[in-house]
């Protein structure tokens, strides 16, 4: 651990969760996405289950993903990477209390978690000159004071989900990117994603990567069921012709596990998985391509159960049975196998994830 030593951790672990608004006082808010409106301001906003408006806070630049305070109505919001903001934000009054800014040498990618008690947050991050993957940990009951960082297990980190059992799971994409060249691909020959568990010291505990012939395959985002079974969605570097599975399930110290693809799904999706859920029940787990325009539904087997064409599709949350799914061209629809349904429409282009305030 860098910065960090293990009694502080401890400590920081059991301290009181700082006071402050419920989420029952923002306003009926069930999911938090970033988005763009029509004027080109940037906006992360707090829906409701029937998708409507709960709150709307203004950000500096285009935001990627968020975390939701388990206790508090606070949430982070994320710059798409390779930003270096990451505003806090009181969900029920509107305002920024605060903005993070990673260490020189760092840039955000995106994704954060909270400690389940929402003492500690954890930024997914990279060390850029020497092209490895940091968690940032800052302290949420100290004004969000940086109190360290840790290795996460990889390079390029990307989303990080806290698990029911305790601890972490890190999606390494394995794409090494410097910001002298913006979002340019460095490594892709020699690229190594992997998912890796940190226990709830920070520690790396294991690392499961794909096998070597999808070495390519960069793992980018995640879920997790209540019995702790992650689900995994990556992004092909490689030739798309070759089409390789975009979603995995992982479990135990087993290795990556695929649904089926007897129909070539994955041709459909365009080498491209954007959000991954699993539904309410935890019987289904979906995965959404903007580049392909579809929503691909998998039953526990690896079975195909949906497939739904929508443009621009990305975002991706549980809802009851189904998925809630967002599109840039402003929809909201719930998904499921018996079909779609339209919730809502806003003038907004809504970015790539929702994501549920638990």
């Amino acid at each position: 651990m860098s910065g960090l030593t293990r009694r502080s951790v401890l400590a920081m672990s059991s301290a009181a969760v700082a006071c402050g608004a419920s989420w029952a006082e923002a306003g009926g808010a069930h999911y938090l996405s970033a988005a763009k409106t029509g004027g080109g301001a940037h906006r992360l906003t707090g829906l409701t289950q029937s998708c409507s408006v709960a709150f709307d806070i203004a950000l500096p630049d285009r935001g990627h993903a968020a975390a939701a305070h388990p206790n508090r109505a606070e949430a982070v919001a994320f710059a798409r990477r390779p930003g270096r903001f990451a505003m806090v934000l009181d969900c029920v009054g509107g305002q920024v209390r605060q903005r993070l800014t990673p260490p020189e040498g760092r840039h955000f990618y995106g994704h954060g978690a909270f400690t389940a008690d929402g003492s500690v947050l954890l930024t997914s991050e990279n060390d850029f000159e020497v092209g490895q993957g940091r968690i940032g940990l800052w302290s949420a009951n100290e004004s969000y004071r940086r109190i360290g960082e840790v290795s996460s297990g990889g390079v390029g980190p990307h989303d990080i989900v806290r698990l029911p059992g305790g601890g972490f799971a890190v999606a390494n994409g394995g794409i090494r990117t410097h910001p002298a060249t913006g979002r340019d691909k460095l490594n892709l020959p020699t690229m190594r994603p992997n998912l890796t568990y940190l226990d709830d010291r920070f520690d790396v505990i294991d690392i499961i990567e794909p096998e070597a012939g999808l070495h390519q395959n960069s793992i980018r985002h995640l879920a997790v069921r209540p019995d702790g079974t992650v689900a995994v969605a990556m992004q092909w570097q490689g030739d798309l012709y070759e089409a390789p599975p975009l979603l995995a399930l992982h479990s135990g110290s087993g290795p990556l596990v695929y649904p089926k693809d007897t129909a070539g799904l994955w041709r459909r999706m365009n080498g491209y998985a954007g959000s991954v859920s699993f539904n309410g029940a935890g019987d289904l787990v979906a995965v959404t391509s903007p580049r392909g325009g579809v929503v691909l539904g998998f039953g526990m087997a690896g079975d195909p159960v949906f497939e739904h064409r929508l443009a621009d599709v990305c975002g991706l949350a549980a809802s009851g049975a189904g998925f809630l799914v967002s599109s840039g061209m402003g929809k909201f629809l719930h998904m499921d196998g018996a079909g779609t349904k339209v919730m809502a429409q806003h003038p907004v282009s809504w970015d790539n994830h929702i994501v549920p305030i638990h």
